[in-house]
């Protein structure tokens, strides 16, 4: 039986991927690695330094000891952090949060709008994307603060309406860059008329297809 590490670096991604794991691969057997402390660690350090990538090591480690057979990291403003994670685990697979949607992204046609709720995350990600994916970035001021507070409503709303004002900057379609965000893809369409990406959805499927 397959048994998939998911590494978080906040409490807000752990319900939407397990649902989504529920959902679309209950096969697999799931164990949940939390360090709240990486984003505010990351935020104070200001970049992804030596002890960032050591502490990434460790979790790694330590999924791999208790047999996971794939790891899933939830967070994506940690992405040179995971690609040496990556490096180090070759036998299986270890995939960033945004790896598969940047993917599914760079099949599509049409101006992409990335939004985040962190900073970090636009800081980082957009890199990520291939040359040929017109992008255009999002920051969904108050959002993450809104869902720490522990309002859902606002939180959703805060992002629908950048992706509402991307859709007037000519964007085509709107990809929702953390795991965190994955609730408020039905508010995004609804708000945008447009198609929507998660990490989420795209990540369970390359890491089925994978593992």
């Amino acid at each position: 039986m397959t048994r998939i590490a998911l590494i978080h670096a906040i409490g807000h991604s752990i319900a939407p991927i397990n649902s989504a794991f529920e959902r679309d691969w209950p096969e697999a057997v799931r164990m949940n690695l939390l360090d709240d402390s990486l984003s505010a660690d990351l935020v104070r350090a200001g970049r992804l330094d030596e002890a960032m990538h050591e502490r990434f090591q460790r979790l790694a480690h330590y999924a791999v000891d208790t047999g996971a057979n794939g790891i899933l990291f939830t967070c994506s403003a940690f992405g040179s952090c995971i690609e040496a994670v990556a490096r180090r685990h070759a036998g299986i697979p270890v995939l960033k949060p945004n790896e598969a949607m940047v993917a599914q992204a760079a099949q599509g046609t049409g101006r992409l709008g990335l939004i985040a709720t962190f900073q970090p995350t636009l800081d980082s990600m957009p890199s990520e994307f291939p040359d040929g994916v017109e992008l255009v970035t999002a920051l969904a001021i108050g959002a993450m603060e809104a869902l720490n507070r522990g309002d859902a409503q606002e939180h959703d709303a805060l992002i629908a309406a950048q992706a509402r004002a991307l859709k007037v900057r000519g964007c085509a379609r709107i990809a929702l860059a953390q795991f965190s965000m994955a609730r408020a893809r039905g508010a995004c369409e609804d708000a945008s008329g447009l198609p929507v990406m998660t990490t989420v959805d795209s990540a369970i499927r390359a890491l089925r297809e994978r593992a």
